[in-house]
């Protein structure tokens, strides 16, 4: 058999695009997107990704070209995560959180042609031009006017907009096909939780690959409705753009949104899944009690991006939405481990099932996952106490950062591991759970603190909205645990300092308890849900030493 191998007909490049043809094909009658009163078919979709990438290419737009997108999450933006990449290009969406000196350092590194700029970013970017380095060719500036946005529209007399490149281009275009399936398609930067976001690559091969991934693993069903919570310019909306099409489900889209506003969608559309950060489920608890009515149907929520605190887990389950958890990167492309529910769970308690399920859980069909004790290098043991640094490897794992070749060195290293830099440890059933992230982990006395468990422990404060918990400096134990809290809306008793820090004492050893608590009105975020430690670091060291003992 040795004359048997790849060939034409056996080695057709992987690439999530051509889902969209298939849902034309299949489910062309069948709704792809609604935004408020508009309606788009899959066949519709189809038709409007062809025309754009066609006026992509008769721009000038050529394959390997950057093409780069600031918008919420609205049916363009949908789009374009097929259009873009069908003209060759490789897309880059911008978070839309980020200030103007940081998106134009990004347009600078990632030497965009082309970018698209929905109506409310348009001074933004403005403003992002002229932090450009001088005799910088700036990109290309296409106008999304989305009628539903509420502020003042631009003139379209002066700039092309994306309806006219819809209008000028050819429904018949044939898409550009990657000659290779490790081809890049995708361009994203790491999210604000440090202050120097990288470039993350990924090529057609991965997203394919972790499209199929997140329908096999989440059980999607054939014509789910999934409403878009989760910015798709954050990992590309865990790549649910393309699991979506190759299911023929229905995209409700929302430009802006609060509690209130995901149950109307919920019950106007009968919802059947959506993904969040753990800072949308906050939004659904304390919601419940003024809007929401309850469930008629069922919701699956999948739910990443930071340690969903028990506590929370536990309320969100209570209101009849079934949580499942998940955890990734930006460099996975999206989903990389979850926390698979085994049947057996469902005879414990509901305190011990939400412990359970906030566990980052075992790798996904396409990811091995693993934790590693950092000075043998060996697998540290499986008793849920022995702590090493999270690795992956897997097929929808990056290409690599661009233009960094000692940071993509750094990450994935010669063992053949993607480090992560998340601190955990292998439970005795084999799941994973993440203690901290490697710089946030607080070393008091020589004792290593766990933000997340202080954390975890905060949430459980009947008052407490959010809890974010870094090292404050200390003359004697060299850091102590500083809790910074935001409390819910409408507290009728306001906790003091001194309330909070004796409700942690009964949950937690004493050199775990916070030293120090202060209160915010809301605790500094990215976009996507992520308290910014870096910040809480920041302002935690402003606060000056302490000089305390052992509680």
């Amino acid at each position: 058999m040795d004359h048997l191998g790849p060939n034409g007909a056996n080695s057709m490049p992987l690439t999530p695009l051509g889902f969209l043809r298939r849902a034309a094909t299949i489910y062309g009658d069948c709704p792809s997107i609604i935004y408020n009163n508009t309606v788009f078919t899959w066949s519709q979709t189809n038709h409007r990704c062809l025309r754009l990438a066609s006026s992509l290419s008769s721009l000038g737009i050529l394959t390997g070209d950057v093409v780069s997108v600031i918008a919420p999450n609205i049916p363009e933006m949908y789009e374009m995560h097929f259009g873009v990449p069908m003209a060759g290009a490789i897309l880059n969406t911008i978070n839309t959180r980020l200030d103007a000196r940081t998106i134009s350092t990004i347009l600078n590194h990632a030497e965009s042609k082309l970018i698209f700029v929905d109506s409310q970013y348009l001074k933004l970017i403005a403003d992002a031009f002229t932090l450009l380095p001088p005799k910088t060719n700036h990109p290309q500036l296409i106008l999304i006017q989305d009628k539903y946005w509420e502020g003042q529209q631009e003139d379209v007399k002066t700039v092309i907009t994306y309806e006219k490149l819809i209008e000028m281009g050819d429904a018949n275009f044939q898409w550009v096909k990657p000659k290779s399936e490790w081809s890049p398609m995708v361009l994203n930067y790491t999210s604000g939780t440090t202050s120097a976001p990288k470039g993350v690559v990924h090529c057609h091969r991965g997203l394919f690959l972790i499209a199929l991934n997140n329908i096999i693993g989440y059980a999607l069903p054939e014509r789910l409705v999934y409403l878009w919570t989760l910015p798709m310019f954050h990992g590309n909306g865990w790549s649910c753009p393309w699991a979506t099409a190759a299911l023929g489900g229905t995209n409700v889209c929302l430009r802006h949104f609060d509690g209130a506003g995901i149950y109307s969608a919920i019950n106007t559309y009968k919802v059947t899944h959506l993904c969040c950060a753990p800072v949308v489920l906050n939004m659904l608890t304390n919601t419940s009690d003024h809007y929401a009515t309850p469930l008629t149907h069922t919701v699956n929520i999948i739910t990443g991006g930071a340690p969903p605190p028990a506590a929370v887990l536990n309320k969100v389950e209570a209101l009849g939405f079934t949580i499942k958890h998940a955890y990734g990167l930006t460099e996975t492309a999206g989903i990389a481990a979850s926390c698979v529910w085994k049947r057996e769970w469902d005879r414990r308690s509901s305190e011990e099932r939400a412990r359970l399920m906030a566990r980052q859980g075992v790798g996904t069909l396409c990811m091995e996952v693993d934790v590693i004790d950092g000075v043998t290098g060996l697998s540290v043991p499986h008793d849920g106490v022995t702590q090493g640094e999270i690795v992956l490897r897997g097929w929808s794992l990056m290409l690599g950062y661009l233009k960094n070749e000692a940071a993509t060195a750094a990450a994935v290293r010669e063992d053949g591991w993607f480090y992560t830099g998340d601190v955990g440890v292998v439970h005795g059933d084999g799941y994973v759970e993440i203690k901290d992230r490697s710089k946030d982990v607080i070393i008091s006395g020589g004792e290593n603190v766990s933000s997340v468990e202080v954390e975890s422990v905060l949430y459980g404060h009947p008052a407490v909205e959010e809890a974010g918990v870094v090292a404050r400096p200390d003359e004697h134990w060299g850091e102590t645990p500083c809790a910074f809290v935001s409390l819910k809306d409408g507290v009728e008793k306001r906790p003091t300092e001194r309330e909070v820090v004796e409700f942690c004492r009964g949950r937690l050893p004493g050199f775990m308890v916070p030293k120090t608590v202060v209160f915010l009105p809301e605790l500094p975020k990215t976009a996507t849900g992520k308290i910014q430690k870096y910040v809480l670091r920041r302002m935690a060291g402003e606060l000056g030493s302490t000089c305390s003992s052992r509680l």
